[in-house]
Parts: structure tokens; C-alpha cells; sequence
């Protein structure tokens, strides 16, 4: 029975309906209008007199037409729906990659001299970040094991400003214990920001369990096609006004084309990430029983690295793990790939394709040992029928075999 508040909604009908606000989609005559936000190319606004380009000059041009760099009805409606998926949000900012969406964020909060850390097991190009130009800023990171969870709290020091997370890993899907390191970072004031992209707010609401900024690769679940670059984050209330200031001064900003496809492909993210789910937990079961293969790191797999964390925080799996592969080497390993049928080898994933690349761990870890009884491959899982995903697979488990 309602009680007189908002309904509570599925995932499908918020993907469906987020960021399609009436002064977006409505039409020149009154009662009519659009389903979809049109695109609006824009660099010059133009305004009826000089006052009115004062008036609009103010800090905060968020949702107002101000310049072809502070975005048009055709970003903002993305952002808006990316806002309404994160409980407790306040707004979010587009950017045009992943990794422009990481710099920005953790630009926003740090400054010369700060402390940040880092797990172990982040993207590549995160290390990099930190290794880079952060460093050349002097900001120091300090990169921890992803599974401290609580015990984060003895790296801390005064002028830790930052805990970054990603949850699963990259590479090997250690899931963090997000609401222990939350408690620790909020206890002393340290600002927390997740790589939100394998789970999206749809199986792991950052915003509500405590984070300040989530950030997604919209480039994978959000777009969902392989057709374009996007970057998002979302920042808590009371966080958003750094971020805002950081964008803007790096002239930040994502082209309409670039987010119109970003509107489209959230339509049927939610469908389309359960299938991706489904699909590659039917593969990574299968998999766990093959001759040749050593372990499946799949976060639903109970015997993969914080499994009982995923099961306490998620609400579901996406379509990304990885596989150790038994004994081989490197020929063996791409006998296996580059036979594949099904899967394309390529970077990035949560496209509709399936996707196979080798990985190698020990070459970005510092603070974690890798060890594994042979070579290891990630596997996007796109929306092909699994039966054939699994054809392809045994046949190309099959020619690891013969070359190992």
C-alpha cells in the first residue's frame, strides 16, 4: 500500500525514464515533443542584448545555456539520468573517456603535497596517473592491498586527502570492502572516490553506501555499442562544487554527438547488462571445470578474492573475469586467442561483442605479489548466445592444450 510518497521503481524503468525532462524533449507547439533530448551542436551562445550575456556569466552554468564548453539540453540530459541512478546524488559532470573522468576527479581533491591512495590492483592508466603527472605535482600515492579493507586506517596520515578504490579489479576482481574503508576515510576527513565501471550504479549504488565521487568508463555499460568515448562522475552532496571548478578550468567537456549515444545505449543498459551478467556466469562456471584451466577470478565465483563482499554489497555481476590458465606460455596462450571465433581481441569491453586480450598482472603490482601456475586471458562477455561463447572457448581450450 503507498503511503503517499514516490513509488519505488525498477532498474528498467529508471534507465528508461532518467534525464527526459519536458523542457528538454518539448516541441515548438504546446503538447507535443520529442521521446528522445534532439542533439544541439553549439560553441557560440548568443544573447539578445548585453545584459542578458552578463546576467548568464555567473560561476554555476549548470543546466544553462552559456557556452558550447558548459554543454547544451543534449549533455545535460545525460548527466541528469546518470544523477537519478545514484541515491543522494547532487549532480555529475561528463567527460570524454574514463580516464579523463579519473584525472578531473582526483584533481578536484588534491593538491602538492597531499597523500593519496591507490589499490593495488587499478587500472592501468590510473598507476600511470599517479606515477605521472600526479607525482610531478607532488602528490605522493601510496598504493595498498585491495583486500586491507578497515586496516587501510594505518596508511593514513595527516595529509592523506584521497583514498581512491576500484572494486572489482581491472585485471583480477578483488572486490574491496567499500563501506569498512568509507567508515575510515570519513572518520578523518579523507575524501573517497570509486571506479564504478564494471558494477554501474545498477549493482552497486556508490553514492548511497557513503562514496563522495563515482566514477564510470560510460564508454563500456553506458554506451554499450563500441562507438564512442565518455566519462562520468558523480559527485555527493557538497562534493559537487569542487568537481564543477576543477572541469571547467581544464576545459573539460564532451561533444553532443558523443553524448547522444551515451543517452541511447543507457535506454537498454539495464537489460543488457543483466544478459551480459547471466552469460558470463554460466561461462565462468564452465570454465571452472576445463582441463587447462588453473582459476576463474569471477567476484560470484565463491572462491575468488572477496566473494563474501560481494555477495554482502552487490546486487548482481556484470560481464567481465578473467582466466588462469594451467601450465603454457605465451604461444600457448595466444593459440587459444587468436583462434577465437566469437570474441574479438581488442581493449575495453561492455560493448555488445565478446572480447579476449592476454593480461599480465606482475607487471602492474607493487605492493601485491601475483602468482600463477601459468598465463592468464580477460574475457569481455557480449550478448552472443553463451552456447556458442562455450564452443569457442572449448575449442580454443583445446589448442592451448596441444601447444602447452
Amino acid at each position: 500500500m503507498s503511503n503517499g510518497g514516490p513509488a519505488a521503481i525498477g532498474d528498467g524503468t529508471r534507465v528508461v525514464a532518467a534525464g527526459r525532462r519536458k523542457e528538454w524533449t518539448q516541441g515548438p507547439n504546446q503538447g507535443t515533443g520529442t521521446v528522445n533530448p534532439p542533439v544541439w551542436r553549439a560553441s557560440t551562445i548568443l544573447y539578445d542584448d548585453v545584459a542578458a550575456l552578463r546576467a548568464n556569466n555567473a560561476p554555476d552554468t549548470h543546466h544553462r545555456l552559456f557556452y558550447g564548453r558548459r554543454g547544451t539540453p543534449t549533455q545535460w540530459s545525460l548527466a541528469d539520468a546518470l544523477t537519478q541512478l545514484e541515491p543522494g546524488a547532487e549532480a555529475t559532470l561528463l567527460y570524454p573517456s574514463g580516464v579523463a573522468a579519473i584525472a578531473s576527479a582526483l584533481l578536484a581533491v588534491l593538491s602538492p603535497g597531499d597523500h593519496l591512495l591507490v589499490p593495488d590492483s587499478a587500472y592501468d592508466p590510473t598507476r600511470s596517473l599517479a606515477n605521472g603527472l600526479l607525482k610531478r605535482m607532488g602528490i605522493e600515492t601510496e598504493f595498498y592491498d585491495p583486500l586491507m579493507g578497515a586496516g587501510i586506517a594505518a596508511l593514513c596520515r595527516d595529509n592523506t586527502a584521497a583514498i581512491f578504490l576500484e572494486s572489482p579489479g581491472s585485471l583480477t576482481f578483488e572486490v574491496q570492502d567499500i563501506p569498512a574503508i568509507v567508515a575510515v576515510a570519513r572518520a578523518r576527513g579523507i575524501v573517497t572516490l570509486l571506479d564504478n565501471t564494471w558494477a554501474t550504479p545498477l549493482l552497486f549504488p556508490a553514492i548511497a553506501r557513503g562514496i563522495d565521487y563515482t566514477i564510470l568508463a560510460a564508454t563500456k555499460y553506458v554506451v554499450g555499442h563500441s562507438d564512442a568515448m565518455l566519462g562520468s562522475v558523480t559527485a555527493a552532496k557538497g562534493r559537487y562544487d569542487a568537481l564543477r571548478t576543477a572541469t571547467y578550468q581544464l576545459g573539460q567537456c564532451v561533444s553532443p554527438d558523443d553524448a547522444y549515444l551515451g543517452s541511447r545505449g543507457l535506454r537498454t543498459m539495464a537489460l543488457r547488462l543483466k544478459q551480459h551478467g547471466e552469460s558470463a556466469l554460466t561461462i565462468a562456471r564452465w570454465l571452472k571445470g576445463q582441463p587447462g584451466v588453473a582459476r576463474v577470478l569471477h567476484p560470484a565465483l565463491p572462491d575468488c578474492p572477496g566473494h563474501e563482499l560481494f555477495h554482502r554489497d552487490f546486487k548482481g555481476a556484470a560481464g567481465l573475469f578473467s582466466v588462469v590458465l594451467e601450465g603454457g606460455g605465451e604461444q600457448a596462450r595466444a593459440a587459444l586467442i587468436d583462434g577465437l571465433e566469437h570474441f574479438g581481441i581488442g581493449y575495453s569491453w561492455g560493448g555488445y561483442e565478446s572480447l579476449a586480450i592476454p593480461i599480465d598482472p606482475q607487471h602492474v603490482r607493487s605492493v601485491t605479489r601475483w602468482e600463477a601456475p601459468g598465463p592468464a586471458i580477460r574475457l569481455q562477455i557480449g550478448l552472443e548466445d553463451s552456447a556458442d561463447l562455450i564452443a569457442d572457448l572449448d575449442r580454443g581450450l583445446a589448442r592451448f592444450r596441444a601447444t602447452a
